[in-house]
């Protein structure tokens, strides 16, 4: 059973902090590329960070860089992203991938996770 599984959203005000958490199991992550994508109602899901399978190279979008962090821990089988300062339009369902490379291509993940919500508002 491959899986991947999103956790650590919910509900925030403007300015605070969330850590998204993305386990895998049925298969040994590290072998993977990890990104994290987000979509809000009405939206294309769109690239927000990530992270070669070494944890060597990563990439953010624009929207989120200096806010954002992803890391990995291959031990735990599990990737990470860090988000401060969170603003409004960081609202939208998350999810995680696992696939080939590094890269906000949709097209090029193999493994999708459920997704998990994240909503910023006072």
């Amino acid at each position: 059973q491959l899986q991947l599984v999103e956790s650590g959203g919910g509900l925030v005000q403007p300015g605070g902090s969330l850590r998204l958490s993305c386990a895998a199991s049925g298969f040994t992550l590290d072998y993977y590329a990890i990104g994290w994508f987000r979509q809000a109602p009405g939206k294309e899901r769109e690239g927000v960070s990530c992270i070669s399978n070494s944890g060597h190279s990563t990439n953010y979008a624009d929207s989120v860089k200096g806010r954002f962090t992803i890391s990995r821990d291959n031990a735990k089988n599990t990737v990470y992203l860090q988000m401060n300062s969170l603003k409004p339009e960081d609202t939208a369902v998350y999810y995680c991938a696992a696939g080939v490379m590094a890269t906000f291509s949709l097209k090029l993940y193999d493994f999708w996770g459920q997704g998990t919500q994240v909503t910023v508002s006072s």
